[in-house]
């Protein structure tokens, strides 16, 4: 199954998938939502997933069919690379993350590879999880202070926003700090945007 919001990507993807013998194309959508539903419909023995997408991400989309096909296997195919999409797709269960400009051979062989139940990723990509495994989880208000932050908000503005006291957003940013290693509101920033922490829209 593809899922993939661009339909001139996804029509190539599955003529490529289709020219394998042994491969076939059972369902694709572009949209998030729907991916849960034609899962349920297909159920497909790999499923070909994207990070952003309409309405629901694929991290969300993953955790959500894993959840209730708990032997469901995915691949991530995206063109995101950093550190953070890594991270939190492979721990939304995914089997395998590759780019889209992986080769033909590397795409097939690791659809294989999957379908026969094994995890697998290129070199470089388990080197970028392994280091973002090494460095702590930020929790979920150190994520809201670093978006703010990140979007040049000062304490004062970052505490009204998030009905808390300046003290509070002081201790969060101390928290933040240490766990980026950066000694900095600036570092930090550029470290949340290069590691995909925080995402500019």
């Amino acid at each position: 199954m593809l899922v993939d919001d661009h339909p001139a990507f996804r029509k190539g993807m599955a003529a490529l998938i289709e020219s394998e013998t042994d491969l076939r194309v059972v369902a694709e959508t572009g949209n998030g939502s729907e991916a849960l539903d034609l899962f349920r419909r297909t159920r497909p023995d790999v499923v070909l997933m994207d990070l952003r997408l309409p309405q629901m991400g694929g991290v969300e989309i993953t955790m959500a069919i894993r959840k209730d096909y708990p032997d469901a296997r995915v691949i991530v195919l995206t063109t995101f690379d950093t550190d953070e999409d890594i991270y939190r797709a492979m721990q939304s269960g995914a089997k395998s993350f590759l780019l889209k400009d992986t080769s033909e051979e590397e795409l097939s062989a690791t659809i294989r590879a999957v379908h026969a139940g094994q995890q697998t990723l290129p070199p470089k990509v388990a080197e970028r999880l392994a280091a973002r495994e090494e460095r702590a989880d930020l929790s979920e208000r150190e994520l809201q202070v670093l978006q703010l932050l990140t979007k040049g908000r000062s304490n004062k503005e970052i505490a009204s926003a998030l009905t808390v006291s300046e003290d509070t957003v002081k201790a969060h940013i101390k928290h933040v700090f240490t766990k980026l290693d950066v000694q900095d509101r600036t570092e930090a920033a550029i470290t949340a945007i290069r590691f995909g922490i925080v995402h500019l829209d």
